[in-house]
Formats: structure tokens, C-alpha cells, sequence
């Protein structure tokens, strides 16, 4: 009686080892640092982490390390302000073919990371994280808008037969017709109204055969609200894609958005994926005159000369057979012909009878990829000083990266899925199958504003918070020792492991924990501590009713398990309806409380009893010490 085998001995052993090991991590806490990584995943050198060290320690800035991690450069400072400085340090020093974000880094020894143990994410309430302020260029969007209204109106002047000169848009953000004939004047101004009722007609008294049109009024606040939503859409599905947990994604003002980002490690690789506006299309060779054009660096009309990623330049046609807007899935995979990175493209119906009809038609000819991607930039003087504009704004300088990926020899006809190869790195495709998947913006957006963030309640809100855990904690311990004597201490070293093991836990899973998830993990104790206590009076009253003290033991442990499993069964439901339809702050409770619950179970019950065997199993007693 009241005796383990061996292997429920080896187990616990097992259990808490493990659960230590994991927990271990947690008690360095984090250091400021700056991630470094290739921009579009181009591939970092190791030589380059020497080149940031001399860059910093020239500007006097010191870093406790500068680390070359085989697909990112890592450096680490002693405080934030040192980390602040040296973000433009380094900027400056490496250029636009690198992206560098804050971050913080887990100040566990070497030794232990190489192991793969990580600590736990805390969220931005407890540790704080990565806080980014998007601002949308709204007027790209109203930009793009007036090029798609140039194109309509030219199609609908066609249908009704009205011929015109020119239709191109003006630096007043207005767009003009000028007509072969002005007679026709009436005729085409009727058809943009019952057709674009979105443009507005402006009489000119001058010229009989020259309409201008605008955007009206509702038209381009319409724009900006699509703009703003359809970009935080867009970002919320990008950062799903990362995996974070409990990001928080909010409209500030008429044209920016907030992304706070809890627990990210791969901060780098977040700033590039949120910032980048990328997408695709696809266009024929023109085959016949690209020779020509390509020497004489001249594009015929029809055609436009466009850049090889690998070098010179190549003919394609104007007309665009589909973009990024037809693609529906994206794929990153290695291809096992070449062990090349590729990406596995699936399209949406408009965009497979266009591939189909392209390809099928265009059999021995090239078909380009060309990759776009939008940078809009603050501009600085020499001295990093941010230039302003007429109106006090800061300029913003714009450019865009057109490049021919690849441009391959259309064997066979293509439908709705295909391939694309030439690519960069695995990491580019990993990158660019992200962006495709998660929509494009509406309008490009800029980075303004990107930080680490202390906890939103206050370094002081947390400190006293944490504190009056300890507190209670300890108050529980010594109430247990107290009132219950020896089984007393036993509960409270069952408690503690129970408290390793959920942090051992949360740290195996990479989980985040934030506020609501340190009440859950105090409800849990409570529950720990309820489940010995319902042991314990059970003890104590298998010895009133005149039990011997080992039959006492064996019957508390043995009667109490159904009422303590009862109890916590009922609260694991909760907690799994919680997770079910919670969100966020609320989902975060419910995981704590549910490990919690099975920790706090394998330790008031297990690891207690076994610990109440190894002093009382085995032996002659007269009187327990409860």
C-alpha cells in the first residue's frame, strides 16, 4: 500500500527534467537587437556583419554582438537607445538592397539555443513587441483609378463610334478627350455619363472637341475608404501567413494603420512582407523585334523594353495577357529537376481561358514574368534629417522595380496551374507565394513609424501585477506548510512544478502569453491548491473515522480523484467553448487555463502522491504529520 512502481517514479523524473529543461530559457529574459536580411530574400554575406560592426563602433556605438546566422545577420545592444541609434547606422551603411528591423532577442546562452529551446512569446501587453504606422498613398489610389477611367473611356467611345485624338490625364489629377470631330462632342459626353457615372463633366468654353472629366467628390472619398480597407485586409492576411499571435491590425486617421506585432522573432522578414506591394504579370515576348530593340535600346510602338533579372534587357508587348489579380493560390516549392526555388501558381477562372487562349495560340514562343514592386521611401538629406515639402509634409519618393523573372519557351498549352522559376532564393519564393496569396493593396503604403513597444499598461501596471502574484504565491505556500504540515510542503513543491510546467509548455509551443493568460495561469494555481486541499480533508477524515494513516492516504487519494476530475473536466469545457468562439485577449486565457488545468492535474494528484509515498510508503506509522 502507498507505494509506486518504479516506472511512475521514472516518469515524474522524466516529466520534471523536461519540463526544467524547457522552462530553463525563461529566466534570462530578452536583449535589444537589430535583425538584418537580403531584400526580396536575396541571401546575406557573412562579410557583411563585419562591415556593421565597423560601422557602428566608428559612430562610437559598441553592440554586445554582431552574429551571421546563415540567412540573417543579428546584433545586439545593451539598451533601446543604443538599439535606436544604431538602426540608422546601419540603414545607412547597407543600403536598399537590405531590410533591418528592431526586434528583441532572447538573451539565453548559446548553448541553449543551439539545443532548439526558445522561451516563451509574451505579448505586447507583458513584454511589449514590434509596433509598425503604415501611411496609404491615397493618391496612387486616385491615380490608379483615373488610368483605369482613361482605358473605359476609350472603350466606350469606340462602342458608340466616336473618334478621338488623345485621352490622357492631366497634372490637375483631371483627364482629357480631344475629338477628331467636335460635332461628336455630345454624343461622347452622353455616353461617359450613363456609362462612368463616377466622372464628372467640366465644360470648356475654348475648344469645342476638348471634354475634360473628373473624379467627383463622393467618387474619391469612396477610393480612399476602399484603399484603407482593402490594405488592411490585405495585411491581416499577410500576417496570418507569419503565424503571429494576437496581432493587432486599427485604422488611425483617414489614410495610416497600426500593426502591433506580440511575440515576432523574425522581425525583418515581417517589416518586408508588411511593406512590400508586389505582384505580377504576365505579357509576350515580342519576338519579331526584339533584337532590334534591344540593340538600339529603342521600344517600337506596342512594345516596351523591359529589364532581366540576370542582366540586359528584353521586348515584350504592351497588351497584358493576366496579373496578380487572377492568381488565387500560391505555392513556394523546390523543383526536383534542379533543385531550384519555384513557385506553384493557381488562377482564378478569367485568368485560365486567358493563359489557355495565350498559350494555345503562342506555341514555340516566350512568355515573360515580370515581377513589380512599389518603394516609396521618406526623403533625407546627407544627415538623415527627413526633407519637407511646400506644406510641411515629409517628400516621399516612389520608384518601382519592373523586372523580367523569367521568360521560358511555351512548350505546351498552360490552364489554370503552372510554374515559375528564375527565382532568387527559396526565400524570395517563400515570399512572393505570400504576397500573391494574401490579395494586393490597393494603394502602396510606407512604413513611417516602426518600434519596440514596452507593455501598453505601463512597465510599473506589470511590475506591481507580477508582484502580487509572487505575493499570493508565496502567501499560499507558507499557509499550506502551515495548516497541513508535511503534506502541506508537499502541495507546495506540487505547485511550483506545476507552475514550471505550464511555462515549460508554452515555451515547447511557441506560444504567446499575455495578460489574460497570467489570470488564467492564477486561476489554474488556485485550482492546483483546491485539488490538494480536497485530498488532504479527505486524509484527515479517513483518520476520525478511525482508519490506520496508511489506509487514510489511500483512500484520499483514491476518493478525492473523481470529485478533483469532476471539477477540472467542467473547466476544461469552458475553456475549449472559450477557444472556440473567443478571439484574441480571450483566446489567450482559455489556452493557459487548459494546460494549466492538465499540469495542475498530473501534479496535485501524481506527483504529490508520489512524493507522500517515498515519506510515508513502506513503513509503520502511528500519527501523520497533517
Amino acid at each position: 500500500m502507498n507505494k509506486y512502481p518504479l516506472w511512475k517514479y521514472l516518469l515524474i523524473i522524466l516529466v520534471v527534467l523536461l519540463g526544467s529543461f524547457y522552462a530553463f530559457p525563461n529566466l534570462f529574459g530578452d536583449d535589444p537587437g537589430i535583425q538584418m536580411r537580403g531584400a526580396r530574400g536575396l541571401s546575406i554575406e557573412s562579410s557583411v556583419a563585419d562591415d556593421v560592426k565597423q560601422a557602428l563602433l566608428k559612430d562610437g556605438i559598441e553592440p554586445t554582438s554582431v552574429v551571421f546566422k546563415g540567412d540573417s545577420i543579428e546584433a545586439r545592444f545593451s539598451d533601446t537607445e543604443q538599439q535606436l541609434k544604431a538602426r540608422d547606422v546601419i540603414n545607412n551603411t547597407l543600403g536598399r538592397g537590405y531590410t533591418t528591423a528592431l526586434t528583441l532577442l532572447p538573451a539565453a546562452p548559446q548553448w541553449i539555443t543551439n539545443l532548439g529551446v526558445s522561451p516563451m512569446y509574451l505579448g505586447l501587453d507583458l513584454r511589449g513587441g514590434v509596433h509598425f504606422l503604415l501611411e496609404v498613398d491615397m493618391q496612387s489610389a486616385v491615380q490608379t483609378s483615373l488610368s483605369r477611367s482613361v482605358s473605359d473611356i476609350k472603350t466606350q467611345l469606340r462602342q458608340v463610334g466616336v473618334r478621338y485624338r488623345s485621352v490622357k490625364k492631366l497634372g490637375d489629377g483631371s483627364i482629357e478627350v480631344v475629338l477628331r470631330k467636335a460635332s461628336d462632342a455630345e454624343k461622347a459626353i452622353k455616353r461617359v455619363r450613363n456609362e462612368l457615372p463616377e466622372l464628372s463633366y467640366t465644360a470648356s468654353t475654348e475648344q469645342t472637341d476638348v471634354l475634360n472629366f473628373n473624379l467627383n467628390a463622393q467618387q474619391i472619398e469612396d477610393l480612399k475608404t476602399f484603399a484603407l480597407q482593402q490594405n488592411m485586409t490585405s495585411l491581416r492576411n499577410r500576417i496570418d501567413q507569419l503565424g503571429v499571435a494576437e496581432p493587432i491590425v486599427q485604422q488611425q486617421g483617414d489614410d495610416r494603420i497600426v500593426v502591433q506585432l506580440p511575440g515576432v522573432q523574425d522581425t525583418a522578414r515581417a517589416k518586408r512582407i508588411l511593406g512590400r506591394a508586389a505582384t505580377l504579370e504576365m505579357r509576350m515576348v515580342d519576338e519579331q523585334r526584339n533584337s532590334s530593340a534591344v540593340s538600339s535600346n529603342v521600344a517600337p510602338a506596342g512594345s516596351r523594353l523591359f529589364e532581366l533579372r540576370e542582366g540586359g534587357s528584353i521586348l515584350l508587348k504592351e497588351d497584358l495577357i493576366y496579373s496578380g489579380d487572377n492568381i488565387v493560390d500560391a505555392q513556394a516549392s523546390i523543383d526536383t529537376q534542379n533543385g531550384g526555388p519555384i513557385v506553384n501558381i493557381t488562377l482564378d477562372g478569367k485568368g485560365e481561358r486567358a493563359n489557355m487562349r495565350t498559350t494555345g495560340d503562342n506555341i514555340g514562343n516566350r512568355m515573360a514574368v515580370v515581377y513589380l514592386e512599389t518603394v516609396t521611401e521618406t526623403q533625407k538629406d546627407a544627415d538623415g534629417v527627413v526633407q519637407l515639402d511646400a506644406s510641411g509634409q515629409p517628400k516621399r519618393i516612389s520608384s518601382k522595380i519592373e523586372e523580367v523573372i523569367t521568360a521560358p519557351v511555351i512548350r505546351d498549352q498552360l490552364g489554370k496551374r503552372f510554374q515559375i522559376s528564375g527565382l532568387d532564393s527559396i526565400d524570395e519564393a517563400r515570399d512572393l507565394s505570400l504576397m500573391l496569396r494574401a490579395g494586393a493593396f490597393a494603394a502602396p503604403i510606407e512604413i513611417i513609424e516602426e518600434r519596440t513597444v514596452g507593455p501598453s499598461l505601463g512597465k510599473d501596471n506589470i511590475k506591481q501585477g507580477f508582484m502580487s502574484v509572487m505575493v499570493g504565491l508565496a502567501l499560499v505556500l507558507v499557509f499550506m506548510a502551515f495548516y497541513y504540515r508535511v503534506f502541506g510542503l508537499v502541495a507546495d513543491v506540487a505547485l511550483v512544478l506545476n507552475l514550471v510546467l505550464i511555462v515549460a509548455v508554452l515555451s515547447f509551443f511557441q506560444a504567446t502569453l499575455t495578460l489574460p493568460g497570467v489570470a488564467g495561469i492564477v486561476l489554474t494555481v488556485g485550482m492546483a491548491v483546491d485539488a490538494n486541499v480536497l485530498i488532504f480533508e479527505r486524509i484527515r477524515e479517513e483518520l476520525r473515522n478511525g482508519n490506520s494513516p496508511a489506509a487514510s492516504i489511500d483512500q484520499g487519494y483514491g476518493r478525492a480523484f473523481l470529485t478533483i476530475l469532476d471539477a477540472n473536466v467542467t473547466t476544461l469545457i469552458a475553456a475549449a467553448v472559450l477557444f472556440a468562439f473567443g478571439t484574441g485577449p480571450i483566446k489567450g486565457f482559455a489556452v493557459t487555463l487548459s494546460i494549466g488545468i492538465l499540469t495542475s492535474m498530473f501534479t496535485a494528484i501524481v506527483v504529490s502522491r508520489g512524493l507522500v509515498n517515498l515519506i510515508y510508503g513502506g513503513k509503520k506509522i502511528e500519527k501523520l504529520a497533517i
